[in-house]
């Protein structure tokens, strides 16, 4: 495994890129090995995955909050 070092300026400019967060994008710069490319689509499947367990989730809240309303 090889050791890549990834610098606050590679992190802002993939911040840039993406609108992702400090630490998604430095996550996303050390699981690629600095490939920029690779780096947003790891951010993109990781999106999906968050979106993914979230849509439940916010529904459920969404019929809560309509039947806390009504009552």
């Amino acid at each position: 495994m090889s050791t890549v070092t990834i610098s606050a300026q590679d992190i802002n400019k993939l911040r840039q890129m993406t609108g992702a967060g400090m630490m998604d994008c430095r996550k996303a710069l050390t699981e690629t090995n600095g490939d920029f490319e690779a780096a947003i689509d790891w951010l993109r499947k990781q999106g999906q995955k968050v979106a993914a367990k979230r849509s439940d989730r916010e529904a459920t809240q969404l019929q809560n909050g309509l039947h806390s309303k009504s009552s």
